[in-house]
């Protein structure tokens, strides 16, 4: 029974006004979400490193004048460095490495008044769409902890959806803000490429397809947290231009009537889900309900296309981690420490060359072209989130085969294989179809392209789990999509299951 009564019905502004007008104090309400993190964690392991000892000494530090003074969050445990805590990246390898400063963004949550409480579970190097890593265990879905809570901010989703505290960071680099809020029932906003800040070690982020923002249950946290953190840190390669006016304004703004297209063909070979098409027809209904005018479309490009060039990024960012990991951190690199995934990822990305590389990013920008030819005619672009409902904990294990041909890709062999680029992008495509393919995402295409776009919660399924549905906004436009996610909050309300 919660201390503090209001503490899980209230997001993390409304936790800021009680302590604001001296109804509870920053001490009570972090003690409230660390005794909640406590009784919950053991059944979900969202929470693998807490920070107990560090909340006073962050209490002390505050503005009272912050729009969150005192309201406790979670750290994903990538990128997102606090100075002096762990930080693994899902990783055996990196277990104990403390980080010597903090991120730009987290400094930017602690400036807004935000109290972290610890760090949350992720997939190893964030590299996929469940959070299992071996490291540290699966995370389960509060809705239903036989359940995944997606990935790769499965950590802090779950954290957010079993109300342990209103907020927790996220990077999206394929889908890992959205898929996770799909899972749990949450909003989760990806930020416009250059909005937000990825410094200072992480540089470009994955060559532009990783960004930073948190997950909440309310339109308006998310909001308000972009005002708070975005811009551009020193050496930024991109800078998004600034909002007309707040972010946290478009929220109680009438909204706009909007173009939006939608599409439900199959993707990756396979037929969306039927779940995942009625959350969509739905959304549509209400949407045209509501005033906005909404078409079918074929959108012109191919996801699997997509995520394959996506892929070859990734995997040259693999085999970078996995050198940096061996001669800056100086830990071992082998089956012991890094996950078969990852091991051949970095021999694929060892062995792809500078013209794959830019081959690769060039097809990044026909996806743009893609997505131009739509949003230059509508102002958003709809779609599931997923194109399957969740998945039980366990489910994507690879298969034997798939354990094989990972253990050859990753072994001398290996390069004997990656000297054929065809045979290359052919051992690439089956990763995708056994690995990718069994969830469908549909979120990549805004990681290439750097475009902003938003999973809403939409319905439930028939076994009670949530399901989302996607929106990909006009660069630089989270605007246009904070104010229909207010207007379909506010219509369609939702809310994570109260746990203990």
């Amino acid at each position: 029974m919660s201390r503090i009564k209001e503490y899980k019905a209230l997001d993390g502004l409304g936790l800021a006004e009680l302590i604001r007008n001296g109804d509870v104090s920053a001490e009570e309400v972090c003690e409230e979400a660390i005794r909640c993190a406590e009784e919950q964690n053991p059944k979900l392991n969202a929470i693998i490193t807490p920070m107990v000892d560090l909340v006073k000494p962050q209490i002390k530090e505050i503005q009272k004048e912050s729009p969150f003074a005192g309201v406790p969050m979670l750290l994903k445990d990538v990128h997102h460095a606090f100075l002096g805590v762990p930080m693994s990246q899902g990783c055996e390898a990196l277990k104990g490495v403390i980080s010597d400063y903090d991120a730009e963004i987290v400094r930017r949550f602690k400036k807004a008044g935000l109290i972290v409480i610890g760090k949350t579970n992720t997939p190893e190097f964030k590299m996929g769409y469940i959070t299992e890593p071996r490291a540290f265990g699966a995370t389960r879905n509060p809705w239903n902890t036989d359940y995944s809570s997606g990935g790769s901010s499965g950590g802090s989703a779950s954290a957010v959806a079993a109300r342990i505290v209103p907020i927790a960071s996220g990077t999206d680099e394929g889908g890992s803000i959205r898929v996770p809020a799909s899972y749990c029932g949450l909003f989760g906003l990806k930020p416009s490429r250059g909005r937000n800040p990825v410094g200072p070690n992480f540089r470009e982020e994955w060559s532009g397809m990783s960004t930073s923002h948190v997950l909440t249950r309310s339109v308006r946290d998310s909001a308000a947290i972009l005002d708070a953190v975005s811009g551009p840190d020193p050496g930024s390669p991109y800078t998004a231009p600034l909002p007309k006016r707040p972010f946290l304004q478009e929220v109680s703004q009438p909204p706009a009537t909007f173009r939006i297209a939608y599409s439900l063909r199959p993707v990756y070979g396979r037929e969306i889900h039927q779940e995942c098409k009625k959350a969509v027809e739905e959304t549509v209904s209400l949407l045209v309900n509501m005033g906005h005018q909404v078409e079918e479309v074929d959108p012109g490009f191919d996801e699997k296309v997509v995520i394959l060039n996506e892929l070859v990024i990734m995997s040259a960012h693999v085999a970078a981690k996995l050198e940096e990991i061996r001669d800056d951190f100086k830990r071992p690199v082998n089956k012991k420490t890094i996950e078969l995934q990852n091991l051949a990822l970095g021999a694929i990305g060892r062995n792809l060359n500078v013209v794959d590389f830019i081959r690769a990013k060039e097809a990044w920008r026909d996806a743009g072209v893609a997505m131009d030819r739509i949003l230059s005619q509508y102002h958003m672009f709809l779609t599931p989130t997923l194109g399957q409902p969740p998945v039980k904990v366990g489910a994507l294990e690879p298969e034997v085969k798939d354990r094989i041909a990972m253990k050859v890709a990753s072994s001398a062999a290996g390069k004997v294989l990656f000297s054929n680029r065809e045979r290359t992008k052919s051992i690439m495509s089956d990763l995708i179809d056994s690995i990718v393919g069994p969830q469908m995402p549909l979120t990549p295409i805004a990681n290439v392209t750097g475009l902003p776009a938003m999973s809403i919660p939409a319905r439930l399924t028939e076994s009670g789990l949530p399901m989302g549905v996607q929106f990909v906004g006009r660069y630089a436009d989270e605007s246009s999509l904070f104010q229909l996610a207010a207007q379909l909050e506010k219509a369609r309300p939702w809310s994570a299951p109260e746990m203990g």
